[in-house]
């Protein structure tokens, strides 16, 4: 591989992959040696890149105005452009916005090539948006409920009209075909749950916190091979 190609990969890599990386991860992302991983760092560090860390305890890149501009393959641009378009499924316009926003800021930041390339993709989204859902529940309040570990204390109005009342802890989202799920792990049956978005009648703060156990659990639903049961 030609120096220039492995030391673009490193920069790379040290943007994609959370900080701070691991030289072992490093070197195996970029395909050389450790020894060689050390070298290129300090090749980049005597180029101007704001790269902290050390042996033994990871690198983390600051990026700097100095550098050069991050730059995407055809293929990845056109999957970024096709992401944004596919965010109009969800039927949350917030979400929706918020991709077209930050697509732009991309963009800017590519070379002159590159950004009229995304101009002018190839693959391109058509499908036109669900029926809106209405909703009882502030979608901001779920997802500062899920990034900041906070529980929520819900109203849920299942399938037959039963209703009740109970506390969860909120994990993650999902879209699927049959609208916005709900990942939860249940205070009161103690297991994880799926709610529909649009049976939350209501939901607020209740003032505890269950950090840091959103990962634990996250990671402990994925290893379960049966579904959680969906509450309907």
């Amino acid at each position: 591989m030609a120096r220039t190609d492995r030391l673009m990969r490193l920069m790379d890599a040290m943007r994609r992959l959370p900080a701070p990386v691991t030289a072992e991860r490093l070197a195996e992302e970029t395909g050389v040696s450790r020894r060689q991983l050390y070298r290129d760092i300090a090749t980049l560090r005597a180029g101007g890149a704001l790269i902290d860390g050390a042996a033994g305890v990871g690198y983390r890149l600051t990026e700097d105005p100095a550098l050069p501009p991050q730059s995407f393959s055809p293929l990845e641009i056109e999957a970024l452009v096709l992401g944004v378009g596919e965010l109009r499924q969800t039927g949350d316009p917030a979400l929706e916005a918020a991709g077209r926003s930050a697509l732009a800021r991309i963009i800017a930041t590519l070379p002159d090539t590159q950004s009229r390339r995304a101009l002018h993709t190839v693959l391109r989204t058509f499908r036109p948006p669900p029926a809106p859902v209405a909703l009882g529940v502030d979608m901001a309040l779920l997802r500062r409920a899920c990034w900041d570990e906070l529980a929520l204390d819900i109203r849920y109005r299942d399938r037959a009209g039963g209703v009740t009342q109970r506390e969860v802890w909120p994990l993650g989202m999902s879209y699927a075909e049959g609208g916005l799920m709900l990942l939860v792990w249940c205070c009161l049956r103690q297991d994880w749950r799926h709610f529909r978005a649009s049976g939350i009648e209501a939901a607020s703060l209740s003032g505890r916190s269950f950090r840091p156990r959103r990962v634990a659990l996250l990671r402990d639903y994925a290893s379960r091979t049966a579904a959680p049961r969906v509450v309907r």
